[in-house]
């Protein structure tokens, strides 16, 4: 009877599973944009990291500006209905007052980013290194004892270097999207030439299905 039931579970997978399987095939080209476009923002990051990071900052601040200003419209519905508004308030034109301060000193936005990382870096080395001392050899206190220092040494090096810590960080960011882009494209192009071969998929979903039948008479 379980393996009865296992065999409908694992039909009813595929059956599941090859309409997603078309829909990636068939969509194969969105993929491959996505692809190119990870790449081109990658590539750009890395070749001009300055550049980028004065973007995002201004994207952030654009972000935090509109923020607030839904956070304000949502307190002004709330003292409508008689609710609680005052904190809505208070967090709207936090919002506004720090989108504002981002775009217009990008600088002191940036420094803050970098060394509220530092800060986050530093206390995350400290707790590693507390619970390695309570960890059990077997179960890697000497790794964790390794990552602890390391963090606090990352954290050091952004609190005395912010500038050249939050250009490390957009290389990084750069080099994530660079390689994110190249696996999709690579992604896309299987898959495009998958869906130039419908009857390879149709023949991989008939050879699953007979093998499903089969298990199932042998449960029988």
């Amino acid at each position: 009877m379980a393996s009865h039931s296992a065999v409908h579970a694992r039909a009813n997978g595929l059956s599941a599973v090859d309409p997603m399987n078309a829909g990636l095939c068939r969509n194969w080209s969105w993929m491959l944009v996505r692809g190119m476009l990870a790449i081109v923002f990658g590539a750009l990051t890395l070749l001009m990291p300055i550049v980028a990071l004065r973007t995002l900052i201004l994207l952030f601040g654009a972000y935090l500006l509109a923020d607030g200003i839904v956070g304000i419209i949502a307190a002004v519905r709330a003292a409508r209905a008689e609710e609680r508004w005052r904190w809505l308030v208070f967090e709207g034109l936090l919002g506004i007052v720090a989108g504002g301060l981002a775009i217009a000193l990008p600088g002191i936005a940036l420094l803050g980013f970098v060394l509220l990382a530092s800060a986050w870096a530093t206390l995350t080395g400290i707790a590693m290194l507390l619970a390695a001392v309570r960890l059990h050899k077997e179960r890697g206190r000497g790794w964790m004892a390794l990552a602890g220092p390391l963090s606090i040494l990352w954290g050091g090096l952004l609190f005395l270097g912010p500038i050249a810590g939050a250009i490390v960080l957009t290389l990084w960011i750069g080099a994530y999207a660079l390689a994110f882009g190249i696996l999709l494209v690579v992604l896309s192009l299987r898959l495009r030439a998958r869906r130039a071969q419908p009857e390879t998929l149709a023949a991989d979903a008939n050879s699953e299905r007979d093998r499903d039948e089969k298990i199932g008479e042998a449960a029988r």
